[in-house]
């Protein structure tokens, strides 16, 4: 109960807000070949959030006068295009031009040195994942996000990320866990939600007569410990069945490339028109698909568009509500502490940034001559 009252009490819009802010300006960094490169990712994706109705005035933004826009752009069909539909035409393109190397289908456990070398990315993606979580409306999907970008933040070689680099992997996955089971704090301990998923909880909490809140310890505490022992036994049986199900995942990849690309597209076009049930939804994930293949040729990261679309909507929903609780008081919104904290963090890593393009470009400079 201390740590979801404190999260409610410290972190209000102007902090979230912040907090988007500095993932943001780490994102630029995520996955492109050069900072402009990644900027321009991220601004695109910023541009894809604001299509649509403005959250507060309701103005209409980038319709063109096309009914469908004025709810704005579906994150699963961006998704599924960006990621699904543009993959299928890279490897594609490899096979074409005689470029496809075939993958290790071996599946190995990390080392016990790996996990050591690794020790500070975990404990740090434990952490916000853990606060992330214990945010309401931020959920886990953006705590992994965050960690990414963490994990790219300190680390000393940030070329490597969005290609499989491990320290990646293993940030997001351990944020992703870790808020997962932190959400269930201002879940159980007030009654709020820190995310979809926990949201949906709640009404299953309530069919079974258990009503999250702060007396939930006192008149339901029998099925919150059950809740605690289900959450421990599941992280346990998702390791080995997990482990097992990527030993069979891999195998698929044996499959001639053509029905495997088919079955791909096929079931890409079915989550797209499952969401809202709207065609256009799958012409969005087409074209998507299509503008990101280019985007991956050129160097543009697919990863920086898709945290642009995310942190944007986010960012404009909170900076709204923070500029009316601060009476659009810029100023009494820096004074704030987290919000100031943040914001320079995230200033210090845009000039962080921009330091390293340039010194690697007077390295390479230096080389040629």
């Amino acid at each position: 109960p201390f740590l979801a009252d404190w999260a409610i009490r410290a972190f209000g819009p102007p902090e979230i807000f912040a907090l988007i802010f500095l993932g943001i300006a780490v994102a630029s960094s995520v996955g492109a070949k050069t900072l402009w490169k990644g900027w321009l990712s991220v601004f695109f994706g910023l541009m894809i959030a604001t299509v649509g109705l403005d959250p507060v005035a309701g103005i209409e933004r980038y319709e063109f006068g096309f009914v469908y826009l004025l709810a704005g752009i579906h994150f699963i069909p961006l998704i599924l295009g960006f990621f699904a539909v543009s993959e299928v035409f890279v490897q594609a393109e490899k096979r074409v031009v005689g470029t496809y190397k075939m993958p290790d289908f071996s599946t190995t456990l990390p080392t016990l040195r790996e996990f050591w070398q690794l020790k500070i990315a975990v404990a740090r993606s434990v952490l916000v994942g853990f606060f992330a979580g214990i945010l309401p409306g931020i959920g886990a999907t953006l705590a992994a996000f965050l960690s990414y970008n963490e994990a790219v933040r300190w680390s000393k070689t940030p070329e490597k990320f969005g290609s499989g680099e491990l320290e990646g992997v293993v940030a997001s996955e351990t944020a992703n866990n870790a808020a997962t089971g932190a959400a269930m704090i201002p879940l159980l301990a007030l009654g709020l939600p820190g995310g979809a998923l926990t949201a949906m909880m709640i009404g299953v909490f309530q069919m079974h007569d258990m009503e999250p809140g702060p007396l939930v310890f006192t008149h339901s505490a029998d099925l919150v410990w059950v809740v605690f022992a289900a959450m421990f036994f599941a992280n346990i049986a998702i390791f080995v069945l997990g482990y097992l199900e990527v030993k069979t995942v891999t195998q698929l990849l044996r499959i001639p490339f053509q029905f495997l690309a088919l079955a791909i597209l096929l079931l890409s076009t079915v989550g797209a028109y499952a969401v809202r049930s709207l065609a256009m939804d799958v012409l969005v994930m087409f074209a998507a698909g299509i503008i990101a293949f280019f985007l991956r040729r050129s160097g543009y990261s697919v990863a920086g568009i898709i945290l642009g679309v995310i942190l944007g909507k986010l960012g404009e929903q909170n900076f709204s509500q923070a500029m009316q609780m601060v009476s659009y008081d810029f100023i009494e919104f820096l004074t704030r502490p987290i919000v100031a904290i943040l914001m320079s963090a995230g200033m210090l890593t845009i000039v962080m940034n921009v330091y390293r393009a340039f010194r690697g470009t007077r390295r390479r400079a230096e080389i040629e001559d």
